[in-house]
This record gives structure tokens, sequence and C-alpha cells, in this order.
């Protein structure tokens, strides 16, 4: 029986849907019989309890540390300060890096792995290294450039990509250079390209979905609209909320229309503001065929997210890499970001720079972007065509090739 790993990372949720696509391909590659065991916390631990409920003994809950939460996304001053003190229910960083590499040492120890697979987990990365266990390290970001945040982040970056080397294979979820969206937070030096693969990116480009179109699906038939995305942790999806409620008070979004899905398993947020200033559901705005300005979304289902891809004329982010992914490669339409993280920053200035989008740092350059990508349409169409026909987002399929080679080796 072979054994294997997967440590995810639990800030965000980007790690997760990589590891549950490349796990839609294992078993195609996998020939002998295997067991996977799951580790992480919060909500992605959550997520894979209620995904593989049969399989609660292979789930593990391991506390690894993420950076402490502020009302602007993560606090770098309350993480700082997390180092020696306990912060919002945090224990020091001195204390939970000790007790989560203790409860990863024991799992690895019980479960004896053959191969281990890390999305964002360096812990576990420097385990399976210690105990010569094969491992894959997938990721999008190995020494970022820093721009909103200080010099004194680059010692702790180079430890932590010195502790992501040690991976037997380094896994880029990009399409390889010059496609790269990533290109400026990876800067791998020359000593360990050996083991770098651009395998491509993890996308669900296809919809499989056989069911009758959602009433939500019949209302966005032939209109003109924006689809605006509010994804990753808790601050970070309420910030990006503020900052574009923000935008829609603007006069030059009187009659712009758009989409917001909320990422929130939450239906008490689905409703629909109509041009008259009164709010519907959308069932009752689809039968009543009501002229509307903006439809807010808790949670999109998968067949509804693909029809709005194909739909919007363009889609406002944060700059996530799997979601700038799917949009200007996947589906070939333009974004406009307004960054959280230096990680954003970076990937939304390579999109600027290639005419596939536009960084925008506040509400007017939001506005301003609308506009220009509006005005020069086909300019940007032309590009995003390029880029889409060079787009590899068959990322997921190929680490899967690759984790049973390594494994096949092994024998």
């Amino acid at each position: 029986m072979i054994k294997i790993g997967e440590f995810i990372y639990p800030w965000g949720l980007g790690h997760y849907s990589r590891m549950m696509a490349l796990n839609s391909h294992l078993s195609n590659f996998l020939k002998d019989e295997h067991e996977i065991h799951y580790s992480s916390k919060g909500e992605i631990y959550q997520r894979l309890l209620q995904k593989f409920p049969s399989q609660e003994n292979r789930i593990h809950e391991i506390h690894m540390p993420t950076p402490v939460e502020g009302e602007l996304g993560p606090s770098v001053t309350l993480s700082i300060l997390n180092l020696l003190v306990p912060v919002s229910k945090n224990p020091p960083l001195l204390k939970q890096i000790p007790d989560y590499l203790k409860e990863e040492r024991k799992l690895y120890d019980k479960e004896k792995f053959d191969l281990v697979i890390n999305d964002g987990d360096v812990g576990s990365n420097i385990l399976a290294n210690n105990r010569q266990i094969s491992s894959l390290f997938i990721t999008n970001q190995f020494m970022p450039k820093l721009w909103k945040t200080k010099f004194y982040f680059y010692p702790s970056l180079i430890f932590i990509s010195k502790q992501m080397a040690k991976a037997t294979k380094i896994i880029v979820a990009d399409s390889p250079p010059p496609y790269t969206i990533c290109e400026y937070n990876l800067n791998f030096p020359q000593k360990i390209m050996n083991k770098v693969v651009y395998v491509g990116h993890f996308a669900n480009s296809k919809n499989t979905n056989t069911k009758p179109n959602s009433d939500l699906e019949k209302l966005i038939v032939d209109q003109d609209f924006g689809y605006w995305m509010r994804t990753g942790s808790r601050s970070t999806n309420d910030v990006t909320g503020k900052k574009y409620e923000n935008v829609f008070h603007q006069a030059e979004m009187k009659n712009e229309k758009r989409i917001i899905s909320h990422a929130r398993n939450d239906p008490s947020i689905d409703r629909v503001l109509g041009k008259d200033g009164k709010k519907y559901s959308i069932t009752e705005a689809f039968e009543r065929k009501i002229d509307w300005i903006q439809i807010d979304v808790g949670l999109l289902t998968e067949a509804e997210k693909h029809t709005i891809f194909r739909l919007c004329k363009y889609a406002v982010i944060n700059g996530s890499h799997t979601t700038i992914g799917e949009l200007i490669g996947a589906n070939a339409k333009p974004i406009i970001g307004i960054p959280v993280y230096d990680e954003h920053t970076n990937q939304l200035k390579w999109t600027e720079e290639r005419h596939l989008g536009i960084l925008a740092k506040n509400e007017k350059q939001v506005l301003k972007g609308i506009t220009k990508i509006k005005n020069n349409y086909n300019k940007y169409q032309e590009k995003l065509a390029e880029f889409a026909s060079n787009f590899v987002g068959n990322g997921a399929e190929k680490t899967a090739k690759i984790a049973s080679e390594i494994l096949e080796n092994k024998k």
C-alpha cells in the first residue's frame, strides 16, 4: 500500500483548490493501491472533512502558523508582535513553530509516507528531506520581490526559500517562461533549476455541468457586465469588499452593471439591485425581467462561475494567482487588480506590462481602468488571445504524472 501525505497551507483557498485538482488526476496515474492523507487547519481542514466524510481518519488537523488577521488583510505589525507574545488567540510563534513541527513529526513517524506533496507547507518539506522521503513542493512563490513591505523581510524569505529548495521537485503552478504570471515572485537561483518544473496552472477550464442553466445564468445572458471577485482569507475578503463598495458609490458606476461573488457559503447574501433602487431575489429578478445594476452572490456553483467567466466584459480581482490564470489564460478576459499583498502586486504588474490587464492602487485607478479597457477592448483581446494560446492549464495532470513517476522509480 502506497501512502501519500498532502500538506496544505491554510492561508487562502488557492492551496486547497490546487490539491483537489491534483487529486482528481492522481488515481489515473497511480497503478498500485494507495492511501492519501491530508493535513491542514481552519477552514481548509473543515472543507476536507466535508469533501471526504468517510475518510476522517486520514484527515489531520495540523496547526501550521499563519499571519495574524488585521482589518486590512494580514497585519505585519501584529504578526511581528506574535513572535514573542500571544495575539488574537494565537500562541507566540516561538511556541507555535516547534509545536506544529512536533505534530507533523508524529504523523510522519506513524504513517511512514512513500511520497509527500506540500502546497505551501515548508515545515513538512524540511521533515521529508530529513527523512529522505521524496517530496514535491507546489508553489507560485520562491523569492518574491517586495514592494509595500520592508527590506527586513528578506532574511526570512531567504530562510524559507532554502527550505523550499530541499524538495525533490519544485512544482511551479504556472506556464513556462515567457508566459509565467508569477515570474516576479520566483527569482530562482541557477543552482536549483535542475529540480524546478513549470507544469502549468491547475486550471479547471471545462464546464462539465449537464443541468439546465440556473436563474442567475439566465438573468445575465446578453448583458454587458463586469465580474467583481472577493477571494482570500476573511480579512482579505473583507478589505477587498470595502474597496469595491467605495468604487460602486462613484458617479461613474451609476450605469455600470456588475456581479459580485463573495466567496462565502451564505445564501442570505444573494440579491439583485434593480436600476429602480429596489432589491429582489435572483429568481424574482429573472421572472420579472428586472433591469438590474448589481447582483451579489454568496457562493457560485462551478457552472455559474464558468458562465460568468465566459460572458463578462472584464473582471476586477485582488490579484490572486489562481484567479488571474483562470481569467486571462483559460478565458482570455482582461482584469483590473486591486492588490492586498506584495504577491498580488507582482503578478498584476507583470500582467499590466503585457497589456493583459491593469494594476489599480486606488478607487480612481479602478474607474480609469474600466474606461481604458472598454475604449481599447480590441487591443486587449489581441494580447489576451496570444497569451491564451500559450497558456498551459493542465498543471494538475502533469504533477500527478510526476508523482507517479517518482513512486515507480522507488520500486
